[in-house]
């Protein structure tokens, strides 16, 4: 299962330090296909609620919310501006906050465990750094949405999987998640109102 969380890992540190927005999509897909690989592997036997938990990571993570943000990303500027602004100091901060998550994984004493706590947090300490860096709209949506994913891979190291109305209540809420910041980022790219020239009042 080493394989799957590097390939979490690497869909969260590489558009942190290089991506821009309107590549989001994309490396939330591959989050997703990563979170449903581990999903559907952490067990030797597949059960109906592991299959159904696999299933709609891939339905709702790596299909549904990405074409859903995809469709909001119209604005070009929004599209092409940097996920985290690209300077020295902040990039000193993500690599510092990258070691520091990994530290923290150490406690669990197990190289699996210790992987996959170090991933949650390095994803969660690099949305919040977008959330804390950038203060566009898109920026900020998708820091949320590496966020949710993060709280989906915790998952993997609960001894009892979460029960599927749960499942399907993080589902309604990365879903929403999407939805309402589609409806802002479409709201500031939305053109503004031109004054009214002395022709058109005549």
């Amino acid at each position: 299962m080493n394989l799957p969380l590097m390939l979490c890992l690497v869909a969260t540190v590489i558009p942190v330090f290089f991506g821009k927005v309107g590549a989001a999509p994309l490396w939330l897909s591959l989050q997703a296909l990563a979170l449903g690989w581990i999903t559907l592997t952490q067990h030797h036997e597949l059960s109906a609620h592991t299959l159904a938990a696999g299933l709609e990571i891939l339905l709702v993570r790596a299909w549904l919310v990405p074409t859903l943000l995809r469709r909001a990303l119209t604005d070009p500027r929004a599209a092409q501006s940097d996920v985290m602004p690209s300077n020295l100091f902040t990039w000193g901060v993500a690599i510092t906050l990258v070691i520091l998550a990994f530290k923290f994984g150490d406690g669990a004493h197990a190289d699996l465990r210790a992987m996959t706590l170090g991933t949650v947090a390095a994803t969660a300490m690099m949305a919040f750094l977008v959330l804390g860096t950038n203060r566009e709209p898109a920026a900020q949506l998708v820091a949320l949405l590496f966020m949710e994913n993060a709280m989906a891979l915790f998952e993997s190291l609960m001894a009892e999987p979460w029960p599927l109305t749960v499942h399907l209540a993080v589902s309604g809420l990365y879903v929403l998640t999407v939805a309402v910041g589609s409806w802002l980022v479409r709201g500031q790219a939305s053109p503004t109102a031109l004054p009214v020239t002395d022709k058109e009042i005549a």
